[in-house]
């Protein structure tokens, strides 16, 4: 059985791959958004990432798409005390931005929408930084005091602002952020590791990184000559243009061959390796794709496979 983490300074305990709903809705319906779902549980998964804006960007949707299908399985599994549920908050198209009057209404509207009367971690999507940080932990603090969230945390932040908003909730004895999302894999270092990184460990927050599979290139079905037919296929195979992408490609076949394991889950388990991380967060349109995710609670790469692997990601 796989071991569940500690996530950050919170009293959440997760297992080591959150799930992505940013495809429910979008390239997932609700049949197989729900297949998917009921997969990932009975494996022992409990960490379901949304955002209230997902999935806007499709033709017809509104945004909320995803949070109503994860609503919808909840209610009819009756399982909502069993999943750790983390959504997000600025990007909606009718509740943008972070000012505390929107905070509070997209919390509402989430709430609705995910058929709950609780978040268990409320992220500030991107950050605005025309807003002070203590409106905006003012407002999530009333939000974690009113019992509608458990627990706060903060993505595509600057250290700077995350190092203030950290320190305004110590100064003042208010909600803190116990986690992060970052964009964090193996072709994408440069955004996370270094100042925000090392803040993060100094202040106990877990990272949850996004985009943990490059869209889809560390799954290793992009291949010079391939064609894949995929929404996000045009993101993923830019990476196979880059010298560090191929080095990156050779060192996850080496790895995976000599585990005998899917690329997939290699490249999720050396981030699950890397300081701060308790949990990265892949997406899948199918059970068929769920494999290779869940495999990483159960591949502990050697301390030799892991340095290979960050010298050809460098």
């Amino acid at each position: 059985m796989t071991t569940l983490r500690k996530l950050g300074t919170s009293d959440l305990e997760v297992f080591p791959l959150a799930l992505g709903g940013n495809v429910f809705g979008w390239t997932a319906d609700q049949d197989r958004s729900f297949a998917v779902l009921d997969a990932y549980t009975a494996a022992g998964g409990n960490f379901v990432d949304t955002a209230d804006v997902y999935s806007a960007w499709v033709d017809g949707n509104q945004g909320g798409e995803s949070e109503t299908i994860l609503g919808a399985w909840l209610e009819a599994r009756g399982n909502r005390s069993d999943v750790v549920v983390a959504t997000k908050v600025s990007q909606h198209p009718g509740f943008r931005g972070l000012s505390a009057a929107n905070i509070k209404a997209a919390a509402d509207a989430s709430l609705r929408r995910l058929r709950t009367d609780y978040i268990d971690l409320y992220y500030t999507h991107f950050d605005q930084p025309d807003v002070p940080v203590e409106e905006i932990i003012g407002a999530l603090d009333d939000l974690v005091k009113s019992g509608k969230v458990r627990h706060i945390a903060a993505s595509n932040i600057t250290a700077e602002r995350l190092r203030a908003s950290l320190e305004f909730s110590d100064r003042e004895g208010l909600a803190r952020y116990v986690a992060l999302q970052p964009h964090y894999n193996l072709v994408s270092r440069d955004t996370y590791e270094g100042e925000i990184q090392d803040l993060a460990e100094r202040a106990g927050l877990a990272a949850v990184p996004y985009y943990a599979l490059a869209s889809g290139f560390l799954t290793g079905k992009y291949r010079p000559g391939t064609q894949v037919e995929s929404a996000r296929a045009g993101g993923a195979a830019k990476h196979l243009e880059t010298e560090r992408g191929r080095r990156v490609l050779d060192a996850l076949d080496e790895v995976a061959g000599v585990h005998g394991a899917p690329v997939a889950t290699v490249a999720l388990a050396w981030l699950a390796a890397q300081p701060t991380v308790a949990a990265p967060i892949a997406s899948a349109r199918t059970v068929e794709q769920l494999p290779a995710l869940l495999g990483v609670g159960e591949l502990t790469l050697s301390e030799t496979e892991i340095a290979r692997l960050t010298r050809a990601s460098a």
